[in-house]
């Protein structure tokens, strides 16, 4: 499970090495279809979609591309390049797709149709992005791994560090190991999976404090990777990295 995303009643889920998207049911869960994106690799590293256009989004890390797919019943695809490897994405309040560049320390910025923006260039030390979500601020929530501790952390748009989150000051939780999708609310709190320490954290912007998000699943949540936040269903849906590739879903969640 590599991501996951959904529009209206459609959730779709991005797995490991599978040639197409699976589509589910958001109502019943039932798979539906499977959906099929022309020249997408099978290591699709983001996923996002687009109300206002009426689209989705996935990220490309083997042919270092973004592609878009119409969602609106024409099924049209488009395909543009980048000159880096593209990890997590997402769609800002202006409706342009924001790429988080895993080898050359960036962010960029496009608009729906692939026309290159601004380009963001990550400083002090910040390094190997995995997702980034603009804020209400105009800032950036950015999950990376630089050494020595792999943070979430706040930027500007000349990529300086307004703030970083790793290991809370305030409860028991640890230092992240891998953090890599990130979910923003709608006041601006960030959900991180933290991959390696198998859980989901829930940093609260205002306060500066993170909790563990305690989640109940058969056994424990497994390398989480792909992350959804259906705020309107009170829904969360996390995709796992591990063996069985589970994508679980947790109502009643409301941030």
């Amino acid at each position: 499970m590599q991501a996951v995303t959904s529009f209206g009643d459609d959730v779709f889920v991005a797995r490991y090495q599978s040639p197409h998207l699976d589509v589910y049911d958001a109502q019943t869960l039932a798979l539906r279809r499977y959906l099929t994106v022309p020249g997408l690799s099978s290591c699709p590293t983001g996923l996002a979609t687009c109300r206002n256009n009426c689209c989705l989004y996935a990220s490309d890390y083997y042919n270092h591309s973004v592609h878009r797919v119409e969602l609106s019943g024409s099924g049209a695809a488009k395909t543009w390049p980048l000159n880096s490897k593209p990890t997590g994405l997402s769609v800002n309040s202006a409706h342009n797709v924001i790429v988080a560049c895993y080898d050359d320390n960036k962010l960029q910025e496009y608009t729906a149709h692939g026309s290159f923006l601004r380009e963001i260039c990550l400083r002090g030390g910040m390094t190997r992005p995995c997702n980034a979500i603009q804020l209400s601020t105009g800032d950036y929530a950015v999950s990376h791994c630089t050494s020595p501790g792999p943070v979430v952390s706040v930027v500007g748009v000349d990529g300086r560090v307004v703030c970083s989150y790793g290991q809370s000051q305030t409860s028991d939780v640890v230092q992240m190991k891998y953090p890599t999708s990130l979910v923003v609310t709608k006041n601006d709190d960030i959900l991180v999976a933290d991959e390696k320490n198998n859980r989901i954290l829930s940093v609260n912007s205002a306060l500066g404090s993170i909790q563990e998000l305690h989640l109940s699943v058969d056994g424990e949540i497994q390398r989480p990777r792909g992350l959804y936040l259906d705020e309107s269903r009170g829904r969360l849906y996390v995709g796992e990295f591990a063996t069985e590739y589970r994508l679980l879903v947790f109502d009643g969640v409301r941030m």
